[in-house]
């Protein structure tokens, strides 16, 4: 019997969240939010000014400073976080039916990934809450001397698209675990989820002015970047952007946070598991439509078994089922929208002009919404634009390899550094890989998997400091050192 399409679901909340209070934005103009899958408006929400910022950060100082937020024992902030996963969870199917018609991400990704990983981090964070303890320091002299941990402040966070419900809790979850207060901007192109579980945060007890959502355009986060009641940017997208965010911030020199951007090597040595690594490399580029940071985007495959695997990957490649994102049979969903849709064609098209050979795919699929073809690419070679450049679609660029001598070489010839991967069932080559390959996250004999845990986060272009496990606290977090006589 046919599994039943989902339901689409009811859309509760279309305003910001200011203070505690659902408002439209000041000068009233509000913008749209498209469907991936028909490009039909969803609904449309606030664009947010510098003056709703001002507002958003006034509140937000305001529970920092004197409000409940202040004040509250560290045990009952986790309470209060583990309150809202509980909604979370409680609400689990509608979360991920939201996030599948803004986002167009299989209802199936949206049910079994995301929000499970967003619930776990939250509830990890809370269990952080009253565990930020200081040192005892011994120091010359007749003196007392201690260090406490205090929360940064205010922090603005902006998200991107990809991850909307993911990335808002990866950024929630050490924020309020620390004490801070948050100015929220998620990407304009799929606000929904953000301000659902803004309200669930309300519904969870935490106090007004702790969390506010503030939705609109580029120009927005930049009015969040610039206000001088900021005390902590953190930010999740093009390393372009944050270019510009390190330039603003320097201005009230706030403390900056970036998870940016990837061109991942993924590397298939002869002596792997060929089917595991066949998975592994369709998962790694393909999922959530090839829009991860973190993709397998440039894959190495030894000579040796170069054409089995490309035999393989490419059958597996034409197996994935597109459509509706809302039929549990669906595994890729649509690109989410039309910039991002024309971008990935171009780059298709790119790399047929620079001589890759398209194996299959490499085109529209539908004649509406913003699906592409998975597409997979042979005999690519490292200076082509599909293989330097991030595509951030389901585009696969496969390149041959001679031995391990080279790949260490190739696979850091990148300016970005996110992640990596290796497949061998050599132990002592794995850790050699691991440890001399640029990227902040090396996977072996497995891809993207992740935990609250483990820290992420990036080398070079993609990235400064760490998202996840204990040390996210230290963005969000101060060391006072404290010395007392004892003459």
């Amino acid at each position: 019997m046919a599994a039943a399409l989902i339901a689409p679901p009811k859309i509760r909340q279309t305003n910001m969240l200011i203070g505690g209070k659902w408002q439209e934005s000041r000068s009233g103009k509000r913008f749209k939010s498209i469907n991936p899958v028909n490009e039909q408006v969803i609904a449309e929400v606030p664009e947010g000014s510098e003056a709703d910022v001002d507002a958003a950060v006034k509140a937000a100082r305001k529970a920092f400073e004197s409000g409940p937020w202040h004040t509250m024992d560290a045990r009952d902030r986790g309470r209060l976080m583990n309150k809202l996963a509980d909604l979370m969870e409680a609400n689990l199917n509608e979360l991920a039916a939201l996030e599948t018609l803004d986002n167009g991400k299989p209802i199936s990704d949206a049910r079994g990934a995301d929000l499970p990983l967003a619930i776990d981090c939250l509830r990890y964070y809370a269990g952080w809450a009253d565990k930020l303890t200081g040192d005892t320091i011994p120091i010359r002299g007749n003196y007392f001397c201690y260090t406490r941990r205090e929360p940064v402040g205010v922090a603005g966070q902006i998200i991107p698209w990809n991850f909307p419900i993911l990335m808002a809790a990866w950024k929630w979850g050490p924020a309020l675990a620390a004490g801070c207060t948050i100015v929220m901007k998620p990407a304009e192109q799929t606000p929904l989820t953000c301000l659902r579980m803004a309200e669930l945060a309300q519904e969870a007890g935490i106090p007004d002015g702790v969390i506010n959502v503030v939705t609109g355009y580029g120009d927005t986060g930049a009015a969040i970047v610039r206000h001088p009641g900021v005390d902590k940017i953190a930010f999740t997208g093009h390393y372009e952007t944050a270019q510009k965010i390190m330039v603003d911030a320097a201005r009230t020199l706030k403390r900056i946070t970036f998870e940016l951007g990837g061109k991942s090597p993924n590397v298939v040595f002869a002596d792997a598991d060929l089917d595991a690594a066949v998975a592994g490399a369709e998962f790694g580029l393909f999922f959530n439509q090839g829009q991860c940071c973190c993709a397998g985007s440039r894959l190495f495959v030894e000579q040796s078994i170069y054409d089995q695997f490309v035999e393989k990957v490419v059958a597996r490649a034409k197996t994935r089922q597109l459509g509706d994102p809302f039929d549990p049979k669906t595994t890729q969903g649509p690109q989410v929208d039309s910039d991002q849709f024309n971008k990935i064609l171009g780059y298709i098209d790119k790399g047929k002009s620079e001589g890759a050979e398209c194996l299959t795919g490499g085109a529209r699929f539908g004649d509406k919404g913003y699906f592409i073809q998975p597409t997979v690419f042979g005999n690519v070679t490292d200076e082509m634009s599909i293989a330097k450049d991030e595509i951030f679609g389901p585009v696969m660029s496969i390149l041959p390899f001679k031995n391990a001598d080279e790949i260490i070489e190739r696979a850091n010839s990148t300016y970005y550094g996110l992640a990596a991967a290796v497949w061998t069932r050599d132990v002592v080559k794995a850790h050699q890989f691991a440890a001399k390959v640029r990227a902040g996250t090396v996977w072996v004999n497995c891809y993207d998997v992740f935990d609250a845990a483990a820290p992420f986060g990036g080398f070079k272009f993609s990235g400064m400091g760490r998202e996840l496990g204990e040390i996210a606290l230290s963005n969000y977090t101060e060391s006072k050192t404290v010395t007392m006589s004892l003459s």
